[in-house]
């Protein structure tokens, strides 16, 4: 007990110190850090014919715009149509990411058959996604801590000691192009084959995805051709994997950030300072289920994805943290952060390294 009640007075002070940054020095604290989280909670419930509704509504969405794609279009429409079933895909996958959470329909046994399905079909099975993602949110921005679901940071002193083969490919794990190509980098390669081969017993599911990926590929390619591939399957993945790994990416990686070592961490403070508010405009907020609240989905992941914006609308303290967003300007600021400088307590550039 004596080691919660040190972490939650840390937390306090934290937070205390967060508030008055950003409110001034006459900002009254009666209240623990821990309220901040408590004071989510009462929107951590979801309804469950509004989730159901969710689910069905963007599933019907993505099998109309896939079949789209299909010969019996004009191909421009055919084309349009693919693009559009890429950025459903994004939603489709929030939704997941939800349910994996228990965010939404959490006593579903239903809801969890489906959403195992549904994982495979989006080559990100439920075991690796399970175990990373949670891994995740309990080490978010940890300096020194396992990079496990996450893109690795290294500290400066750490890449300038690592050999040029180590270097090669930590920059490669964060390159843009990495990010780009999610669909076979982060996906495929990352939560499908790569976690089969490290543990084939508890990544089971991996197979089946990947099975299913390359039958479909297949059976595109012999009943529509190639270009049917590339509109069915190809491009919806490419553009969903690469928007997702992207706005994983810069949820933890933005000018302003603040990685903590596991002796001054805590979840709160991860929270407020590690993860960002993404803005976006209100189509691709609708698009990416509202994700870029990711602040607040790390201070309370229970938080339905469709309640985000509420919590962000009630909660002062909440819309006064730091931000960026899908401007080229700000994309370009992001991609570029690629160690952390422990001097000056930020992430930089390696040019001059």
């Amino acid at each position: 007990m004596d080691g919660i009640a040190a972490d939650n007075v840390i937390g306090w002070i934290q937070v205390r110190l967060f508030i008055i940054r950003h409110y001034g020095l006459h900002v009254k604290m009666t209240k623990p850090i821990q309220t901040l989280h408590a004071r989510t909670k009462v929107y951590a419930r979801d309804s469950s014919w509004k989730s159901w509704w969710y689910i069905l509504s963007t599933a019907f969405l993505v099998a109309a715009a896939i079949a789209g794609t299909f010969p019996i279009l004009p191909l421009p429409l055919r084309i349009a149509c693919s693009g559009l079933a890429g950025l459903l895909m994004v939603r489709l996958f929030v939704i997941y990411h939800d349910q994996q959470h228990h965010s939404i329909l959490p006593r579903s046994r239903l809801a969890a058959v489906l959403m195992r399905l549904l994982g495979i079909c989006l080559i990100c099975p439920s075991a690796i996604w399970r175990s990373s993602h949670d891994y995740h949110h309990t080490h978010n921005c940890k300096l020194r801590s396992a990079n496990i679901g996450s893109f690795p940071i290294m500290t400066r002193e750490q890449y300038r000691q690592t050999l040029p083969g180590e270097r090669l490919l930590y920059l490669f794990m964060r390159h843009p192009l990495t990010i780009l190509f999610g669909y076979f980098t982060v996906f495929l390669f990352g939560m499908v084959i790569l976690p089969f081969f490290n543990s084939p017993r508890k990544n089971f599911d991996s197979l089946p995805a990947f099975l299913l990926h390359v039958a479909i590929a297949v059976w595109l390619v012999v009943h529509f051709g190639w270009l049917g591939l590339v509109l069915t399957l190809f491009l919806p993945f490419l553009i969903a994997s690469a928007l997702g790994s992207y706005l994983f990416y810069a949820q933890h990686n933005f000018p302003g950030v603040v990685l903590k070592d596991k002796a001054g961490w805590t979840y709160e403070g991860a929270a407020l300072e590690s993860s960002s508010y993404l803005k976006t405009n209100p189509l691709m907020a609708w698009f990416t289920g509202n994700i870029g609240y990711h602040h607040i989905h790390h201070l309370n992941h229970r938080v339905p994805f469709y309640r985000l914006p509420e919590v962000y609308r009630d909660i002062p303290e909440l819309r006064q943290v730091r931000t960026t967003s899908l401007h080229p300007v700000d994309i370009l600021r992001c991609l570029r952060l690629k160690v952390w400088c422990v001097e000056t307590q930020r992430m930089v550039d390696v040019r001059g390294l």
